[in-house]
């Protein structure tokens, strides 16, 4: 069986140029990549838990049916409420923000904090492309082409002290670039967390692009966090902070509905929201509903992480 690692797949060999950036074309091109990028071989690559990314493969995970989501609803069909609370309003609204330069600030219990411009925080790290099955918790859901870095790499770099058990990570306030802070609908700015085995887990990743081109403003720019078994209200966007911690973090969602959303938003059918199942999801781009997979269909790869847990209680 040939398996190709990510690193050996060109951003071309995902979506051509021409095609992405059409949707007609996309459509007409879709079976070719179904043929090609989705074949059943690299499909078997699922690897096992604690696998690198090299071993487990590309494209991670994905089932025969699964197809990458054009461009222009990845790109426009977002939640990103520092934009608007409308799908359509982080597009919209973001066109003027300016994502570079950028710093991102890494601290709390590591031997090497510090404060890095984002071109040194990326340029150590090896960029790898990642095609990822994603779901929100608003059972829709995606499949992305990813650019990005692994957090591991990140975290090992700052050298974390034995105490640090949990990562934090935050976006970047600012009012007067984020029009959708100055709405108090969240208690901005909005923080996100990880245990740190969950951080360091190899599908983990901070993503600087899509498509095999920059992160657009409206999908996190310059820098957001990528949790593929998890919902997506984990993806914290726009990062500035990432912070080591012995301490559980309050994350944002949590904070503003404890009821409705938990730490772990770890996918799981078996257990509704609050007011709407979750048993089910809509594919963008399809018409008939999909059957919710255990850990969005990466059982495989992190259950390990959760066992002995109460998944009911945990969630």
């Amino acid at each position: 069986m040939l398996i190709r690692r990510a690193a050996d797949i060109k951003p071309s060999e995902i979506t051509p140029e021409g095609v992405y950036l059409n949707r007609r074309e996309w459509i007409a091109a879709a079976g070719v990549m179904g043929a090609a990028a989705l074949a059943p071989q690299a499909l078997g690559a699922l690897g096992t838990p604690g696998q690198s990314p090299a071993a487990i493969g590309t494209p991670f995970g994905l089932q025969k049916d699964d197809k990458p989501t054009p461009w222009e609803d990845v790109t426009g069909y977002n939640n990103f409420y520092e934009f608007g609370m409308g799908k359509e309003d982080p597009a919209a609204n973001s066109k003027q923000f300016k994502a570079k330069p950028w710093t991102v600030r890494v601290e709390g219990l590591v031997k090497k904090p510090a404060d890095y411009a984002l071109e040194d925080f990326i340029k150590p790290n090896k960029i790898e492309d990642r095609i990822y099955r994603m779901r929100c918790v608003e059972a829709w859901s995606m499949v992305i082409p990813w650019r990005g870095i692994s957090l591991a790499d990140v975290i090992k770099r700052a050298e974390p002290t034995a105490a640090a058990k949990y990562v934090e990570m935050t976006t970047l306030f600012d009012p007067a670039r984020m029009p959708g802070q100055r709405a108090r609908v969240l208690d901005w700015p909005y923080v996100e967390g990880l245990r740190l085995d969950e951080a360091t887990h190899p599908l983990t990743m901070l993503a600087t692009g899509v498509y095999g081109r920059d992160l657009p403003n409206q999908n996190g720019a310059p820098l957001r966090l990528v949790v593929p078994w998890k919902y997506g209200f984990k993806g914290v966007k726009s990062i500035v902070k990432i912070r080591l911690t012995d301490k559980q973090p309050a994350n944002t969602w949590q904070v503003s509905a404890p009821e409705e959303y938990g730490f772990y938003a770890n996918v799981n059918p078996e257990v509704d929201h609050p007011r709407w199942s979750q048993a089910t999801e809509r594919r963008i781009g399809e018409f008939l509903k999909r059957k919710t997979l255990m850990f969005n269909g990466y059982a495989d790869q992190v259950s390990s992480l959760y066992s002995g847990m109460d998944l009911r209680r945990n969630y």
